[in-house]
């Protein structure tokens, strides 16, 4: 990956402390796995971030070389990885979530 995406990616997950890279924004998901992830931070009720890949090429692909993770959406919680649509749904569902998200939200 060239350096100018991969600062960008680099500064924008350091920037935010939940983020999601993901097709579309949490205003408007342009795929189901990325609405799935749009939905549970919602449901919880807490701030994020969205940047939109599909509008974005370098971003897009640089992303999966960033996280060393082939798929779309991925989320960032406290600049760490912690995976896509699958992961987040089986966190929330262990309650694994809430917590991550309540530790980065106090620090």
């Amino acid at each position: 990956m060239s350096t100018a995406p991969h600062q960008r990616i680099d500064d924008l997950v350091k920037q935010n402390k939940i983020i999601v890279f993901m097709k579309g924004n949490k205003l408007m998901p342009q795929c189901g796995f990325s609405n799935n992830v749009v939905q549970i931070l919602n449901r919880l009720g807490v701030p994020y971030e969205t940047v939109d890949v599909l509008a974005d090429q370098e971003i897009r692909q640089g992303v999966k070389e960033y996280s060393n993770w082939p798929t779309i959406p991925q989320v960032y919680i406290n600049g760490k990885f912690l995976g896509g649509s699958d992961i987040l749904i089986e966190m929330y569902q262990k309650g694994e979530l809430q917590e991550a998200v309540e530790v980065a939200l106090a620090s």
